[in-house]
């Protein structure tokens, strides 16, 4: 059948015209056209979303059926969705599509052929459709003759939901349906939500098959040695894993399964305010024709990019093929990792920049997931906030944060994983006092880390939160590595260092069934 009647089978009757697995030189063409966007001076396609630049949490759902009733970790994340309502949704939105051009991806999430899906994606938006070209993993010529979709996502901003017909929180909406295998996206522009609904669809299928599913970067040395590197948007994922002397296996969802890591997409998405070519040259060359920018404020006639304003929202965001960045791995896998890098954004200032986590700490502060939420990686974000994402991703975890991290601590024990906590937030003070850790000390820990360097370093424990601090580190001033140093006011910091941890004992305290060694392995509050 042509894509048009395998369309039509599914409900999508009377489209326009029906545009299929176009290559990136027609999507930007089609897009020029429809007024969607515009290029930059360096090629890239510029877009704006509106008013939604970042996720809205409020408005995703997961329907609630005999699939999901018992296996989803229901409550103010995963919030359900009648089955009934879901259809009568998918009804409307169909028929909005009519009379409408359609743009259709056929691809894979998923490196690994042991376990990719492959999902096919209708987007409303020509633009929309090559974000999700470059962020999927896409199949060759021979895999797209006998694709067979899993999942069908489709987004469409132009499509308002009216909550009090469709029972959704506002006019948009993000719903993922496990029993039918669909992802329905509505009035949201905001790209983020797509490659975000892939990464739940992932993290709820994956346990199942005994594959332990990450929020994390990776990349590979010369020696053959993968690392992680686990945090929430704007911690440093895609920054730190995008190093010219390691080669990017990914920088946001990874699996780990018996075989070692694989990359759940086929590109990258990076935040790019106040981007340079001298912080991060990667991805500073990485957007051009074929890439996509979100929400850049350009120079009306030069149509040069000014990432440092931040008047359209602070989550200016570009997303590109891997293939972009010079010594990417394309086959998106790698072997077991020596080292995983857990990043937080301290806002309140006192975690040390870096330190070393024993296996039950790995799993405390994994199950914690402390970080500060930065501006505008979700909408009404306008400074940074200290919070707790279970799992360093729990936004996108649609099952207990508990099987994950199961999967996590077997993995560690198994393949003796380093683990080690670093602090890419604030030091000196807190937010407003302090200033954010300079991006050549965290890239210095991290290599220090990755060849073994500290292996021959005195560390010393921390009094409250007992994690190892080194004492000494390459190319990083010794003052900098314990942040009670780096304060002024003494007496300030370690009232500042016995509030946050009081916020992970009370955190935690909603761990129930967590063995007492991992509880212990906690800060002392």
């Amino acid at each position: 059948m042509t894509m048009r009647e395998t369309l039509a089978a599914a409900g999508y009757i009377n489209l326009g015209e029906v545009y299929e697995n176009l290559p990136p030189v027609k999507l930007v063409e089609l897009a020029l056209q429809r007024g969607e966007g515009c290029l930059s001076s360096t090629g890239a396609l510029a877009v704006e979303t509106g008013k939604y630049t970042g996720r809205s949490p409020e408005d995703r759902f997961i329907v609630d059926d005999a699939t999901t009733h018992d296996t989803v970790d229901w409550g103010k994340i995963n919030k359900p969705f009648d089955a009934d309502a879901f259809a009568a949704l998918r009804a409307r939105q169909k028929a909005y599509l009519e009379g409408k051009d359609v743009f259709v991806f056929e691809g894979f999430v998923g490196a690994d052929p042991t376990y990719r899906i492959p999902v096919r994606v209708i987007t409303e938006c020509a633009w929309e459709n090559l974000f999700v070209r470059n962020l999927l993993r896409r199949p060759t010529a021979e895999e797209l003759a006998a694709f067979q979709p899993e999942v069908t996502l489709v987004c469409t901003p132009g499509f308002k939901a009216i909550p009090e017909l469709d029972h959704t929180n506002s006019e948009a909406f993000i719903i993922l349906n496990f029993t039918s295998h669909e992802i329905l996206i509505g009035a949201a522009s905001y790209a983020g939500e797509m490659k975000k609904s892939c990464f739940s669809y992932m993290n709820y299928m994956m346990p199942a098959r005994g594959v332990c599913p990450m929020h994390c970067s990776a990349n590979i040395g010369k020696d053959g040695k993968t690392a992680l590197f686990f945090g929430l948007s704007g911690t440093g994922k895609t920054t730190l894993s995008a190093d010219p002397n390691r080669c990017l296996i990914g920088d946001d969802e990874h699996g780990w399964s018996e075989s070692g890591i694989f990359n759940f997409e086929g590109g990258c998405y990076a935040k790019a305010i106040k981007i340079t070519h001298e912080t991060e040259p990667q991805i500073w060359d990485a957007i051009k024709f074929g890439s996509v920018i979100e929400n850049v404020v350009m120079d009306p006639e030069t149509r040069v990019a000014d990432y440092d304003d931040d008047s359209l929202t602070e989550n200016i965001r570009t997303g590109y093929p891997v293939d972009f960045i010079p010594n990417a791995v394309l086959s998106g896998q790698g072997g077991h990792p020596k080292a995983i890098i857990f990043l937080t954004a301290d806002a309140f200032g006192v975690l040390p920049p870096i330190a070393k986590l024993d296996k039950n700490q790995a799993s405390y502060y994994y199950l914690s997931g402390y970080t500060s939420k930065l501006a505008g990686t979700e909408r009404g974000i306008t400074e940074p906030q200290a919070t707790f994402s279970a799992g360093f991703g729990a936004p996108f975890l649609p099952r207990a944060v508990g099987e994950y991290a199961k999967l996590l601590r077997a993995n560690l024990q198994k393949y003796d994983t380093e683990v080690y906590m670093l602090n890419t937030g604030w030091t000196g003070g807190p937010y407003g006092v302090g200033s954010r850790m300079k991006l050549a000390y965290t890239r210095a820990m991290v290599t220090a880390i990755l060849d073994g360097t500290l292996a021959d370093v005195k560390f010393e424990q921390d009094e409250i939160f007992g994690l190892s601090i080194p004492t000494s580190c390459p190319n990083v001033p010794a003052e900098v590595l314990n942040p009670r140093n780096t304060w002024e006011n003494k007496a300030a910091y370690d009232e500042a260092a016995k509030k946050l941890a009081k916020l992970f004992v009370e955190n935690f305290k909603g761990y129930h069934a967590v063995d007492s060694d991992i509880v212990n392995a906690g800060p002392n509050a």
